[in-house]
């Protein structure tokens, strides 16, 4: 059963840094583009990153180049997104998902999605 489990979301103030995980069980994360999304109140379901393992590239989306990165354990079957000068507006639940290829694709019609871990920056 493919699984995706988000965690490491938290309460936190304007200017720290935060640290998701994303683990998954299933399949074997190396081998296919791992995605984040981020999804505010009220607001449409935004692309954070995006890993493609068929070039080895990783897509940031604008609002957060600078400030966040993507990682992977293989060992852990585990992405991480590593989040740093948070602000206000980074307030979203996080959400990893993959349709098991090896690049990324356009959209967010993925196939496999987690629960998503909240994220709240505020003073």
């Amino acid at each position: 059963q493919i699984q995706l489990v988000e965690s490491g979301g938290d309460l936190v103030q304007p200017g720290e840094s935060l640290t998701l995980s994303c683990t998954a069980s299933g399949f074997t994360a190396d081998h296919f583009a791992i995605y984040w999304f981020r999804q505010a109140p009220g607001k449409e379901r935004e692309r954070v990153s995006c890993m493609s393992v068929l070039d080895g590239t990783t897509e940031l989306a604008d609002s957060v180049k600078g400030r966040f990165s993507v990682s992977r354990d293989s060992a852990k079957n585990t992405m991480y997104l590593q989040m740093s000068g948070l602000m206000p507006e980074d307030t979203a639940v996080y959400y990893c998902a993959t349709d098991l290829v090896r690049r990324c694709l356009r959209g967010d019609n993925l196939d496999y999605w987690g629960k998503g871990t909240l994220v709240t920056v505020s003073a």
